[in-house]
């Protein structure tokens, strides 16, 4: 599933678009801790994470996930929210928790 696709699933709100559309997401990952993240998330994974800020997005550019998708109704800030326009990273978000936010992703990728 792409980006594109999990976008059209409705299931998350969008926040910013990035150029990424196309890129195949591999796999849910979760982590609020951002050291772990930068070391351990997986290329290509859909990072759900409450960490709305942007060190987050440093982070996603750096592992080169293929979305942040920000769970329990985490924002960006408007810095956040500028800088993820700069960088053209798809951000969503959801008022799920960080476990559900996770499941409908992998569960939409094994359908």
């Amino acid at each position: 599933m792409t980006v594109q696709e999990l976008i059209d699933k409705d299931v998350f709100k969008v926040n910013q678009v990035g150029y990424n559309l196309g890129q195949c997401i591999s796999e849910p990952f979760c982590c609020d801790l951002l050291s772990i993240a930068m070391s351990k998330a997986p290329a290509d994974s859909a990072w759900v994470t409450v960490m709305g800020n942007i060190n987050t997005l440093a982070v996603a550019k750096l592992a080169d996930v293929a979305c942040i998708i920000l769970a329990e109704g985490a924002e960006l800030d408007q810095n956040g929210l500028e800088k993820a326009k700069t960088q053209k990273i798809t951000v969503l978000s959801t008022d799920k928790p960080i476990f559900e936010a996770a499941l409908t992703v992998y569960q939409l990728l094994h359908d």
